[in-house]
């Protein structure tokens, strides 16, 4: 009985869902709750407890000899008040509704002298273009802005280092290993099918598909170079460990308005690179585990939604979302032959990577012996 309670009450899963799937849209707004009971600690004592423990401890010595010096640390008042401004930028002025009012206006005028932009063609495209220059500039721009407050800083110590990437390569496997069976279940929730790819118009061409992608991809190696990089980095001597469970809370806010299963693993996403990135001083892992994800999840909604592209270069007209099940066969047989190809390519390069890590790992072991 009290568990019927603890049901949503307001909340209705289709009722073609059955098994697991139909289990998960039941409970989800419960299923987060368990989750990072478990998942949390498992993050902890599996991985970073020494990582955790050694930043706690240099915190405290760094702060010690501030203290000794008579001297506060600025960098977390300089460091957290950019930070809320970007973000809230970002937020009123990086997004469509600005864009709309503002942009288009311009970008039409210019479409109208110059004749190649194809604005009303490419509208939704241009678009996300601009949410995306709107977030690699504020996420980047703390970079440049750094030195002027702190010239004796190096800016390679806020995540941007290279060195020892193989040494930690193996976290990166481990995190695929145990991400992607979770986004191949989750994948097939209507939550999740309606709301990626964000270009809707993805499906038109592989002209949308690819441009999209890479401006998805570089928006999400700047935003891991402000939340894994500049935050952490900026706030590691004051707050030790305490960094990355700051960082995490508005990196769970920014996904707010996507699938709540996302936002909440956004949670777990955040402390474990967030850790991993403390452990290497380095972003490129976890950079590498987000634009696997957003890809794989990008395609596996246009797979499931049957709305693979057929064509390279986008047709003069949107082809509406109903017409897609009329050319389902010709996606599908396209989007096979594409996988086929695809699979074997990413499986040899998950393979050398494990053999790089391998290697690493013993070169260490020997320079320890």
């Amino acid at each position: 009985m009290w568990l019927s309670l603890l049901r949503p009450i307001t909340y209705n899963p289709p009722k073609s869902l059955g098994g697991v799937e139909g289990f998960i849209e039941t409970w989800k707004p419960l299923l987060p709750i368990p989750s990072l009971l478990v998942l949390v600690p498992a993050v902890y004592f599996l991985f970073f407890r020494r990582t955790w423990r050694e930043l706690d401890e240099d915190a405290q010595r760094e702060r010690a000899q501030m203290l000794a010096r008579g001297e506060m640390d600025r960098r977390p008042v300089v460091c957290l008040v950019m930070c809320a401004l970007i973000l809230t930028l970002q937020e009123y002025y990086g997004g469509r509704t600005f864009f709309d009012g503002a942009i288009y206006q311009q970008l039409s005028r210019l479409d109208a002298k110059v004749g190649w932009m194809h604005l009303a063609k490419f509208d939704e495209l241009y678009g996300f273009a601009w949410w995306a220059g709107t977030r690699v500039f504020g996420y980047v721009l703390p970079f440049a802005l750094w030195k002027l407050f702190f010239p004796k800083d190096r800016v390679l110590d806020l995540g941007l280092r290279t060195r020892g990437f193989f040494d930690h390569a193996w976290i990166y496997v481990i995190f695929l290993m145990v991400v992607v069976p979770a986004m191949l279940l989750v994948s097939r929730s209507p939550d999740f099918g309606a709301y990626y790819p964000f270009y809707k118009t993805a499906s038109r061409s592989w002209f949308d598909f690819l441009v999209w992608e890479a401006m998805y991809f570089v928006q999400f190696f700047a935003l891991e170079m402000f939340f894994r990089g500049f935050w952490l980095g900026a706030l590691r001597r004051s707050f030790g460990s305490g960094a990355i469970f700051a960082m995490a809370v508005p990196y769970c806010m920014i996904h707010y308005g996507k699938p709540y299963l996302e936002a909440c693993g956004a949670i777990v996403a955040g402390i474990a690179l967030g850790s991993l990135s403390m452990k290497t001083k380095s972003i490129y892992q976890g950079f590498l585990v987000h634009i696997t994800v957003a890809g794989l999840m990008d395609w596996l909604s246009l797979r499931h939604r049957h709305a693979t592209p057929i064509t390279f270069w986008a047709p003069s007209t949107v082809v509406p979302p109903q017409d897609f099940t009329a050319q389902e066969a010709l996606r599908e047989q396209i989007a096979s032959r594409i996988e086929s190809i695809a699979i074997p390519i990413f499986v040899a390069l998950f393979v050398l990577l494990v053999l790089f890590v391998v290697r690493s790992h013993r070169a260490r072991l020997a320079r320890v012996l």
